[in-house]
């Protein structure tokens, strides 16, 4: 692995650890947070949310407008150029669009692409673009995870290629990868006069680390400038060093919670899972608080619902569970679990979290066989129906709408663990409709069935510890993007 220097502004490369391995660079093919992180620092879309004001710009596009309920015209800004000199024109919106809406391109979420039907180029800076259904979301999906790419080069390096050498218009290009552990982006001098500002740092070299200790020890050392996802209690250690080191903490959209097969999708005889009463103890178990107040603290809550509490239509007046351990093996032994049972449990990331949780659920009978997985390797057994009970996270895209969540997980794709049709109906309709009140009302009836079934025990919603050397200056937002373009040197 390429050695990092130590960091050093004069130089004007700002050294950065990334926790977990990045699949792949290509951030259609990917769904981790680092993916995100890459995709707003590489691509743009078409348009931009200031994630201050949530005010809608104009990024790739200067102006949009809905020419009916299914189609959106949009006129694109003129002399933008990809890295590496192409022009950017309508022929890259048509070619990016009609590919990744296309299911069996296989693009990893197909949630933040699968409400696109095509798109259609009227001349070179005018483009169409067409929702299978209405779907009155698309400007925010738009001005999140749909990144446009070149058209020809795409088309000749693919996914894979473009994980290796990727190819953008923003504000910083990728010079260097060594896939999954070694990335290294610089300025991108011709960057546009897009609305997420020019980058005045030089360079960026990001390696995997997933040891968070030993980022601290090489933060310590020089050899970083900057880790974030920085447990609690270790940020408050560094905090205590304010003459050397500036700790931030930040609210997120990231949701955690345990994701049971209530469907039955693992095969298993007798699965547990299946049982209300199994998953409502599950709920019960839990002490929610106490992990928010003693390991996650900062800006952390409790959460009731499948979605994060700001997103329009996360309703929040749905059955939600008490800390409750008596009545969690009431319900087990009403199940036909008196003594309890032993489950595989599986988790990705945050073991603290996980293990804390797992005692919990030892403590009313519930024995958990500990299986710490790659995100990717979770995912994929998830999708195949061979994970029973899990502790995840979503953080959405960062997108500000309650479908970006609940309709990920609910609507009989490969990540859900319920198949419930009235949900896959309701959601249907709160997807659809041009109505906001009927969006919030349809949304709600969806989040209190899944919150009386109890196909989920949300958890609580996650806040990020960022920590940098006093050279560094980056004041973090809530939607957990960390933002290259928004750092400075001191």
């Amino acid at each position: 692995m390429t050695g990092a220097a130590l960091a050093d502004n004069a130089s004007g490369t700002l050294n950065v650890a990334f926790t977990k391995e990045l699949e792949n660079v290509d951030s259609f093919f990917n769904s981790s947070r680092e993916g995100v992180v890459m995709q707003r620092a590489v691509w743009d879309g078409l348009i931009y949310r200031d994630p201050e004001t949530n005010e809608y710009k104009g990024n790739l596009a200067t102006e949009w407008d809905w020419i009916d309920e299914r189609t959106l015209e949009f006129k694109l800004r003129e002399g933008v150029k990809f890295h590496d000199g192409s022009d950017f024109t309508a022929d890259d919106v048509v070619a990016t669009v009609n590919f990744v809406a296309k299911e069996e391109n296989g693009v990893k979420t197909q949630r933040n692409v699968n409400w696109m039907e095509s798109a259609e180029k009227i001349d070179d800076y005018t483009v169409r673009i067409t929702t299978k259904d209405v779907f009155p979301a698309a400007i925010e999906f738009l001005s999140g995870p749909v990144s446009m790419y070149p058209s020809d080069y795409y088309e000749e390096v693919g996914p894979s290629g473009m994980g290796l050498k990727p190819v953008g218009t923003g504000p910083y290009k990728v010079v260097e990868v060594e896939p999954g552990q070694h990335f290294v982006l610089e300025k991108y001098e011709d960057y546009h006069d897009s609305p997420k500002g020019q980058p005045s740092i030089e360079r960026i070299d990001i390696r995997t680390i997933p040891d968070v200790n030993t980022q601290l020890a090489e933060l310590f050392s020089g050899s970083l400038d900057l880790i974030w996802q920085v447990p609690a209690d270790q940020a408050e250690k560094m905090a205590a060093m304010d003459d050397r080191f500036t700790v931030a903490n930040e609210s997120t959209m990231r949701v955690g919670y345990l994701a049971m097969d209530a469907a039955g999708r693992t095969g298993a005889e007798n699965n547990p899972f299946t049982d209300l009463n199994v998953r409502r103890a599950v709920n019960h178990a839990i002490d929610r608080q106490a992990l928010v107040d003693n390991l996650l603290k900062g800006k952390s809550k409790v959460v009731s619902t499948a979605c994060f509490p700001s997103q329009f239509g996360c309703a929040q007046d749905v059955t939600s569970y008490e800390y409750d351990p008596e009545k969690a093996r009431a319900l087990l032994a009403e199940a036909g679990y008196p003594d309890g049972f032993t489950t595989d449990f599986y988790a990705y990331r945050d073991r603290e979290y996980a293990e804390a949780i797992t005692s919990y659920l030892n403590a009313v009978g519930i024995q958990t066989n500990f299986k710490m997985l790659q995100y990717s390797a979770l995912r994929e057994a998830n999708m195949k129906g061979e994970v029973p009970i899990s502790f995840q996270t979503w953080g959405s895209y960062s997108i500000n709408d309650a479908s970006a969540m609940v309709s990920q997980f609910f609507k009989h794709g490969s990540l859900d663990d319920a198949r419930d049709d009235e949900v896959l109906e309701m959601l249907n309709t709160a997807d659809s409709s041009t109505d906001p009140e009927e969006r919030k009302e349809f949304y709600r009836k969806a989040l209190q069935r899944i919150a009386d079934q109890a196909y989920w025990a949300p958890m609580f919603s996650y806040n990020t510890n960022y920590v940098m050397t006093k050279e560094v200056s980056y004041t973090p937002t809530a939607d957990e993007v960390l933002r290259f373009t928004d750092m400075t040197w001191n």
